[in-house]
């Protein structure tokens, strides 16, 4: 019989990976969201990502977003950054959470970065030594781990062995990120268990879209195997543009509120993240597709007429 953990830390990526997916929204509304996020008791923000802004425009206030962001205590800020000059523009702001990506699918790293999964793996080795010798920690996050829209399964042997390169050259975190929701729980049993044989202590986080409806049902998997550690983006926002009509990311207050009821703990008031996930919804100007947003936790009643 398997024993969940009491206690999860949920990274809300909503300012960063939500809103890159997003039309682009004022940069008033970015710090604003960032500012209200920080005072739901979420632990870790991922704030921006420091690209070139014509590779995503959504992020080309990036250095003013975050000289404007207050920063409260108690919560951990990270930053996504693609390249050397990237990270030296985190750094420069402060960072020392960053995280690098590389795509588990060779066709869709070529598609994001025109370049082989190989070649963004030697471009991250020294990225890793330069967070490094700045005091900063490296989190890789590898995309398309549960599967890739252009090529289909991806073999979790593949992943694993990413895993084992990068651990190698240093990395203090990894991240599984389910790009375009093609994960389901038999799928992350498989990579999680593969990878824990491997490599047992590398601090791991799971980052899973709701595009075909199984986030949630991959958390809990996920939880059974010991993982504690998970992205989420407040009502859901994001999307990706390699898989039509996809979702974003499972919506944080669909998380916290599954978690609540299960006895494991959040740290996260889950009464404040609605009311900001209903700041999310005005920001963006449309329906986000969290049903928590959309009916309440399930303590809330309906008064007889």
């Amino acid at each position: 019989m398997f024993e969940l953990p009491s206690r999860v830390s949920i990274r809300e990526v909503g300012p960063r990976d939500g809103l890159q997916n997003e039309a682009p929204v004022a940069t008033e509304a970015k710090v604003r969201l960032i500012d209200a996020l920080s005072g739901t008791g979420v632990g870790r923000i991922e704030a921006v990502s420091f690209v070139h802004p014509k590779a995503i425009p959504q992020m080309a206030d990036a250095d003013e977003v975050w000289t404007r962001a207050t920063k409260a205590d108690g919560v951990r800020y990270s930053a996504l950054v693609p390249n050397s000059r990237g990270a030296r523009r985190a750094l420069a702001h402060g960072f020392r959470e960053i995280e690098v990506v590389v795509s588990a699918s060779d066709t869709h790293n070529r598609r994001n970065v025109n370049r082989s999964t190989d070649e963004s793996l030697d471009d991250i080795a020294a990225l890793i030594d330069l967070l490094h010798g700045a005091g900063a920690t490296a989190e890789v996050i590898i995309s398309t781990a549960f599967g890739c829209p252009f090529e289909g399964d991806v073999d979790p042997k593949r992943v694993a062995a990413i895993v084992d390169r990068v651990v190698a050259d240093g990395a203090d975190r990894i991240a599984f990120g389910d790009t375009t929701g093609m994960g389901t729980p038999r799928r992350v049993r498989e990579l999680v268990s593969l990878t824990r044989d491997r490599q047992a202590d590398i601090p791991l986080l799971l980052h899973f879209h709701n595009t075909r409806g199984t986030a949630l049902a991959n958390v809990l998997v996920a939880l059974e195997l010991g993982i504690v550690e998970y992205d989420a983006s407040v009502g859901g926002l994001g999307g990706c543009p390699y898989a039509p009509g996809a979702t974003g990311n499972v919506a944080t207050e669909e998380v916290v509120h599954m978690l609540h009821d299960m006895g494991i703990e959040t740290g996260i008031d889950l009464d404040r993240l609605v009311e900001v996930a209903e700041l999310a919804q005005e920001i963006v100007g449309k329906e986000l597709p969290s049903g928590v947003l959309r009916a309440g936790p399930r303590t809330r009643l309906t008064a007889m007429s």
